[in-house]
């Protein structure tokens, strides 16, 4: 009889928990559950823009830097060259064995540097202004970045690999991911228990 009145009150318990189911608490479920799959997915979009932008900010920083190293570079090959160039018409006028025509063609050719080295100086000129652009809009970036996750970011790694540091209240801790052996919500999960919700 016990056993009888048992079943009865688990038989009752069941058709509670399905009217309970069948209720609109699961519709509310499911809304919230895509709300957060939407939001989810818009942070792993974000987050991939923002690190795309980053990278292709720090290419064109090197790419600007390296200019700049040749073209300093070519400046001080013709500095060597003009140096060299007014060293022998000094040589030649002091000795005053040289024709006209050869000193003339020596004053043309230092004429040539000097308009070269002028040319490259506006080159220059150019280019520092594109550096003065271009590099603190990426450094802008970059900061706003680490003010919201405190995390620095290495950019010269491999672009499966993510590297850096986070900056926590009492603690460093380093960052290394292969992103091509973890799925991208785990290296997102993981990345976001970083971040402080305060």
């Amino acid at each position: 009889m016990a056993q009888g009145h048992k079943f009865q009150d688990l038989e009752e318990m069941g058709e509670a928990l399905l009217e309970y189911i069948n209720s609109s608490q699961t519709e509310k479920l499911r809304l919230m559950k895509a709300e957060h799959q939407t939001l989810f997915d818009q942070h792993i979009e974000t987050k991939k823009i923002v690190t795309k932008i980053l990278k292709e900010e720090a290419q064109i920083a090197e790419s600007f830097g390296q200019q700049l190293l040749d073209i300093e570079e070519e400046k001080q090959q013709r500095n060597r060259e003009l140096q060299s160039v007014e060293e022998q018409l000094r040589q030649c006028m002091a000795k005053s064995q040289i024709t006209d025509s050869e000193l003339q063609f020596l004053k043309g050719e230092l004429e040539s540097l000097k308009n070269t080295e002028q040319h490259l100086e506006t080159l220059q000129g150019e280019v520092d202004e594109d550096t003065t652009e271009v590099i603190p809009s990426a450094v802008y970036v970059a900061k706003l970045y680490y003010l919201i996750t405190k995390i620095k970011w290495e950019y010269d790694t491999p672009l499966n690999i993510l590297k850096g540091v986070h900056y926590g209240a009492d603690l460093a801790t380093p960052i290394n991911i292969d992103t091509s052996t973890r799925s991208r919500s785990n290296v997102s999960d993981q990345l976001w228990g970083f971040v402080s919700t305060e």
